[in-house]
């Protein structure tokens, strides 16, 4: 293995890493200065913010450019198109669920508390039904590689948890209130969320209709 093929896999591995201290500090953050009464400008907080941002901005970047390196270093690999998409799993995992405890414990509504709630179901219920349809499809020599879809979703789903994560961070220690902050900003995480679970069902959709002929094979298979 080529020292540029090690890279990338590496680059590939490191996503995980980098989301778990993400939400290392996002969650020591959250504690140490957040809850439904904390809020207002904090040196502290922000400090957390800023090293938990740095974070998922890395993690988020990984995805970016292991696969473009890749090809243009003439080092695709198996181990790195089946790797690519369980770093990605491990990110949601991570992310959306401490997203989901983070808005709870802020007390933002039930609006928010319940979006955020169902867009991390769907996000684990999409992979874990696509990953099962991928291996269907592996029985009978299918093309298992991300779909035109799934990567769109997946690179909108790195911005859209950091924006996320954003609000949640910043929004208790702004102390105006001003229209942007109270209700534009709120709306926007909302829309977002919106936006990344219709695009989370129309891949699953997708998915499900691309591999549905070998799971038909492997019904009727004695």
């Amino acid at each position: 293995m080529s020292r540029r093929s090690i890279f990338v896999n590496a680059l590939t591995f490191a996503r995980v890493p980098l989301i778990f201290l993400w939400a290392a500090f996002a969650v020591w953050g959250e504690l140490a200065y957040g809850g439904a009464s904390a809020c207002g400008w904090c040196c502290g907080r922000f400090a957390f913010f800023l090293a938990a941002g740095v974070c998922m901005f890395l993690s988020g970047m990984t995805d970016l450019w292991d696969g473009k390196l890749a090809r243009r270093w003439d080092v695709v690999s198996t181990l790195g198109k089946m790797a690519d998409p369980l770093m990605d799993k491990v990110f949601y995992l991570v992310a959306f669920p401490v997203l989901a405890w983070q808005t709870a414990r802020q007390g933002l509504g039930t609006a928010m508390e319940q979006s955020i709630l169902w867009l991390t179901v769907l996000y684990l219920l999409r992979d874990t039904w696509v990953t099962f349809m991928r291996s269907i499809g592996t029985m009978y020599g299918a093309d298992v590689g991300a779909m035109w879809l799934g990567k769109v979703r997946t690179a909108l789903s790195f911005p859209g948890a950091g924006w996320i994560y954003c609000h949640l961070a910043l929004a208790p220690m702004v102390t105006c209130e001003s229209r942007w902050v109270t209700h534009a900003w709120p709306a926007s995480v909302l829309f977002a969320e919106g936006f990344l679970a219709g695009l989370t069902l129309l891949s699953l959709v997708t998915y499900t209709r691309a591999y549905m002929p070998y799971l038909k094979r492997a019904l009727e298979r004695k």
